[in-house]
């Protein structure tokens, strides 16, 4: 049965599904039997070394099919055989019109972060790789939200799909405290972060933006104020991301900057604070920014800056995710 499953980022929905892939791959047969599709290279890059990790002792093979890497060394790990490949939905679908990729054995295909791959304009790709696949395949549909545009998007591409779907009341940030700092104009927010980051010295900070652009100059500042501070968003090559995380992970940088298209690729267990440097646009990314800090009994705290013109999207972030947002109390430092 083709499976849509919605749950909040964090909560293990694409381990599990990696591990029921690994169940029912064939050894005897070297193609590709699973496809898996992620709506960006970091994103895919992330649930290969996930396949990686949970398929260390099968002996299974697999490949990251991403675009920004060279396609002669796709063409020579897929013609040589491969069992898993997980990519972009362009590179993927390049590679099966070539028939580099080739689909007769493909059982299984995943879609992760659907929600994304979709609101980044990937419909017409995903459609085309349809079409190229065997029409018994399995489809799975890996979603943190589930917009309209996503509902009927599953409802021309699967065959009566058994839902594991959160109601609206479940959207959990529980275990999250969750404030607002209300700043008189956007040139104050640096200030203010400045304030914010000398208070709460200990703690393990990610800080979300909406564009790289944004990102890069904030790098600058806070290290200009004399933080030490890793960076992360798509412009960046692997070389630059896996050196950015693993400052992170191992301690030497306490705070890390991103933008929204990393979000479900940087979980980091240590990870006391979050802070939206700006409004998400979206506000399905409100929980993709926080809600993973507070998944599994984690406790976590996150501070959203705002102005007087974000406060309305401020007040429907609350109503979507009936949830409550407080003004900052003074005495942060003795909650974190």
């Amino acid at each position: 049965r083709d499976i849509i499953v919605q749950a909040q980022s964090g909560t293990g929905k694409s381990a599990a599904c990696i591990i029921a892939i690994l169940q029912q791959i064939d050894m005897d047969c070297n193609d590709c039997q699973a496809l898996i599709l992620a709506p960006t290279r970091e994103l895919s890059q992330g649930l290969h070394r996930l396949v990686l990790a949970l398929g260390e002792h099968m002996n299974i093979t697999y490949h990251s099919c991403v675009g920004g890497t060279k396609i002669r060394d796709d063409i020579k790990r897929l013609e040589a055989g491969t069992q898993v490949v997980v990519g972009t939905p362009g590179r993927i679908c390049d590679m099966l019109k070539k028939s580099i990729l080739r689909s007769e054995k493909m059982e299984i295909l995943v879609l992760d972060e659907a929600d994304e791959i979709l609101y980044r304009g990937f419909d017409e790709q995903i459609n085309e790789i349809r079409t190229m696949l065997p029409g018994h395949i399995q489809i799975i549909v890996l979603s943190t939200t589930m917009p309209q545009y996503l509902c009927e998007m599953t409802q021309k591409l699967m065959n009566n799909p058994v839902h594991i779907l959160l109601e609206p009341n479940d959207r959990t940030l529980e275990g999250i405290r969750q404030f607002y700092i209300n700043i008189e104009r956007e040139e104050r927010k640096l200030d203010t972060l400045y304030g914010l980051l000398d208070t709460l010295t200990t703690a393990a900070t990610v800080i979300c933006c909406n564009t790289y652009l944004k990102v890069d100059w904030l790098t600058e500042k806070l290290r200009e104020h004399g933080f030490t501070v890793s960076a992360l968003h798509v412009n960046m090559d692997a070389k630059q991301y896996n050196n950015a995380m693993n400052e992170f992970r191992t301690g030497s940088s306490r705070i890390l900057i991103r933008t929204d298209a990393l979000l479900n690729n940087t979980d980091v267990p240590q990870v006391a604070l979050v802070i939206n440097y700006e409004v998400p646009i979206r506000r399905e990314h409100y929980i993709r920014r926080i809600g993973r800090y507070g998944a599994f009994g984690r406790k976590g705290t996150a501070i959203t800056f705002i102005t007087q013109d974000e406060q309305q999207t401020l007040r429907d972030i609350e109503k979507f995710y009936n949830t409550s947002i407080q003004e900052m109390p003074m005495d942060i430092a003795d909650l974190i």
